[in-house]
């Protein structure tokens, strides 16, 4: 079948999840697939198709929380695919509902490694300012504590979308909880560690662990530093981005969030101003220079 393939009795056809007669989901359609329980393919893709398509109605909140829930979607390995993929797309639409911040905080102490990581993707995407302490406590141990999981190809905990969120919306309260993670074993680890010291402090160090990751002879290391660097927008890695051996999309994505990064500093610093700042005509010739 070209362009598309069958999975849990639901038709993809280039990404776009379509019902089983071949015709695109629509609002209607996504909310009874997600809310019957006969076919498990149906309410994982949408629940993706909410999150994707932006649904912030009550109907489509109410669904995506009861998928939360959900006991039946089991993966082989004993996860929750229904429940990371409503967790994924809370984080999206929850924005406003004073419901979706417990039910992601429940989240974070589910026994599915891949629910703990995208509900703190999830707190962090909202802004959840009051998820800290729940976060940071699932560092409780530090890196002695952060070791892999018999059998499993991750750690203990998603300490990288942990680190992540907490960089996010955090304090330099964290900066004891965070630094010892600069010295994990584990490459991403060590990375986001720096990233949320770089969001919290604002010293130019941390994001220059980052940038030296660019050099890495690892591609997968060096695509991971370019979307951390883009993340915090850090302007003095533009050049270094721009030569890094990756494809020019990706460094595309990250100049472009170091680019609105510094457009947003320049709209808080200055009550008006004239065209773009050097350093933003910077950032642009450097992204023009990869098209």
């Amino acid at each position: 079948m070209p362009l598309g393939f069958v999975v849990f009795g639901l038709l993809v056809v280039s990404g776009v999840p379509h019902n089983p007669d071949g015709q695109p989901l629509t609002l209607d359609q996504a909310l009874v697939n997600i809310n019957q329980t006969t076919d498990p393919g149906l309410r994982y893709y949408a629940a993706w198709w909410l999150g994707k398509m932006r649904v912030s109605q009550p109907a489509a909140i109410e669904a995506l929380l009861l998928a939360l829930e959900d006991e039946t979607d089991r993966s082989p390995d004993g996860g929750y695919p229904l429940r990371r993929n409503a967790a994924r797309a809370l984080g999206k639409i929850g924005q406003g509902y004073d419901s979706v911040v417990p039910a992601l905080l429940g989240c974070l102490a589910c026994d599915d490694y891949y629910v703990r990581e995208t509900a703190a993707q999830a707190l962090e995407s909202l802004g959840v300012s009051s998820a800290v302490p729940v976060l940071a406590s699932l560092l409780e141990g530090g890196v002695a504590a952060a070791v892999q999981v018999e059998g499993k190809p991750h750690l203990v905990q998603p300490y990288n979308a942990i680190l992540e969120a907490l960089g996010t919306l955090g304090n330099d309260d964290l900066v004891a909880t965070i630094a010892p993670f600069l010295d994990h074993e584990v490459p991403q680890v060590r990375n986001a560690a720096a990233r949320a010291m770089y969001q919290i402090t604002g010293d130019a160090q941390y994001a220059e662990r980052l940038v030296k990751v660019l050099d890495h002879e690892q591609l997968q290391l060096r695509r991971a530093a370019l979307m951390d660097l883009g993340a915090v927008g850090y302007l003095a890695g533009a050049g270094a981005i721009a030569n890094t051996l990756a494809e020019n999309s990706m460094k595309l994505i990250a100049l472009k969030g170091v680019l609105e990064h510094q457009i947003k500093v320049e709209n808080e610093t200055a009550q008006d101003i004239c065209g773009l700042s050097a350093d933003s005509r910077r950032v642009m010739e450097l992204m023009d220079s990869l098209l």
